[in-house]
């Protein structure tokens, strides 16, 4: 019998189970701060919903199959197209713009590297319905904000933000004229980071036959356009660029207004690599840049037309768990494992055991986590029991504390033992818990 996990999925202990339930209740408490509404959808949908998104190509990274039913389907790698689905399908009784957020675990059947698990769990968030800039800056502000939650600061993570449709300007002011042109720049710029020396200087010499003569060096210039301003520059030199530039001044305005605009960098080579966005693009990667994307999305308007059949405007993102986990443990921001229980009783006697369980249920029912022996062992062996489960505090009781109605009450981290009166013992350890 096999005792390891299949390939690229994870089994989780307590304690790992410990650290993604911290990511969750901070995902799901900032979300809820930005007034998200929490929804989910099945993990497996229809093969097709995925494939009219993404191309026949998905399939290679899928675990898709034929049901019982004869149906192809896939379990999910993403979210986006069910969405699309769910909104579809409600559309018109829905109060617009729609926040929603999922947290659900997601399957890619990829190749195992560091950042990228064959499962996963994954944020989902999405703003549906406006189409005005101050949506894209607020889905940008709700990523950071995800990240400062974790107590992470602008010196550790950096946000990377773009607008496609600027970059389409911007490429055909350098003279990319074709589809096909500005698909093959597209291509090359989000590529652009991980080429070699001797690839760049194809592309610059005009020995790329996707970029041939000088395109391939223009290109080059645009992704070195490294600020707003210089940005804004050659927008003016391009017919038409006006109303691209005035939006996306608005989002970058709008995050400095919320004092965030000191986590953002303006990058034109941010693409995201998928054909849908037609907006702002951003991607949010450790400041150090040794980790995969922690987070990516944009503006995607078309995309619920084409998925659900209802055309409203969109922006949204996902931030996975298996990189930003890495991200926390390498910050020192995972938190610490928790304590297995609050409080451990334990008996002097087997005849102390009648009293320990009418005890055990009272501080479970105040809201306490509370364990002790299940058979009767020496006080040693009890209270020993008692430190394996990093229990705060250790209530002790025998023949002479019910005598004198009372329970002797150790604090197991301070090393200390005081009587307390069974009247007030609840209302004590309560007290005690909260200091």
């Amino acid at each position: 019998m096999q005792t390891q996990p299949l390939p690229g999925f994870r089994d989780f202990y307590p304690a790992e189970f410990a650290f993604r339930a911290h990511i969750f209740d901070t995902w799901r408490a900032t979300c809820e701060r930005y007034g998200f509404e929490e929804f989910d959808g099945p993990p497996l949908e229809p093969l097709e919903l995925y494939t009219a998104k993404s191309g026949e190509e998905i399939v290679g990274q899928l675990y898709n199959f034929t049901d019982k039913g004869g149906r192809e389907v896939a379990l999910r790698p993403e979210l986006t197209p069910t969405v699309a689905r769910m909104v579809a399908a409600r559309a018109g009784g829905m109060r617009k713009p729609i926040r929603w957020f999922s947290i659900g675990q997601m399957f890619r059947y990829e190749r195992q590297q560091r950042g990228r698990l064959r499962e996963f769990f994954q944020l989902n968030c999405d703003l549906i319905g406006e189409r005005g800039p101050l949506a894209d800056a607020e889905i940008v502000a709700l990523a950071v904000d995800l990240m400062r939650a974790f107590g992470l600061t602008a010196d550790q993570v950096r946000v990377r933000i773009s607008d496609r449709a600027i970059l389409n300007w911007l490429l055909k002011g350098a003279g990319l004229e074709t589809q096909e042109q500005l698909t093959s720049a597209y291509a090359v710029l989000d590529k652009l980071p991980r080429m070699r020396p001797d690839q760049l200087a194809e592309i610059r010499d005009g020995r790329d036959a996707r970029l041939p003569g000088p395109l391939g060096g223009r290109v080059l210039a645009v992704a070195a356009l490294k600020d707003w301003p210089d940005i804004k520059t050659a927008l003016q030199a391009v017919p038409g660029s006006g109303g691209a530039q005035e939006s996306f001044d608005e989002v970058l305005a709008s995050l400095r207004q919320m004092g965030l605009e000191g986590f953002v960098d303006v990058d034109v080579t941010i693409v995201r690599g998928l054909a849908y966005y037609t907006g702002t693009v951003f991607e949010l990667f450790d400041a150090g840049r040794t980790l995969r994307a922690v987070a990516g999305g944009g503006r995607y308007d078309g995309l619920l037309g084409l998925l659900g059949g209802v055309d409203l405007p969109a922006v949204g993102f996902a931030i996975g768990d298996v990189v930003l986990g890495e991200l926390l443990k390498e910050r020192g921001l995972a938190p610490a494992a928790p304590r297995g229980v609050d409080v451990f009783l334990a008996g002097v006697s087997a005849e102390d055991m009648p009293h320990i369980l009418r005890l055990a249920h009272e501080l479970r029912e105040a809201g306490m986590r509370v364990e002790y022996s299940l058979k009767h062992e020496a006080l040693g062996k009890q209270l020993k029991q008692a430190d394996a489960r990093q229990a705060r505090l250790a209530i002790v009781i025998g023949p002479d504390d019910r005598a004198r109605n009372e329970a002797q009450l150790k604090d197991l981290d301070q090393k200390t033992q005081r009587a307390v009166a069974a009247s007030a013992l609840i209302a004590e350890v309560r007290a005690a818990l909260a200091t």
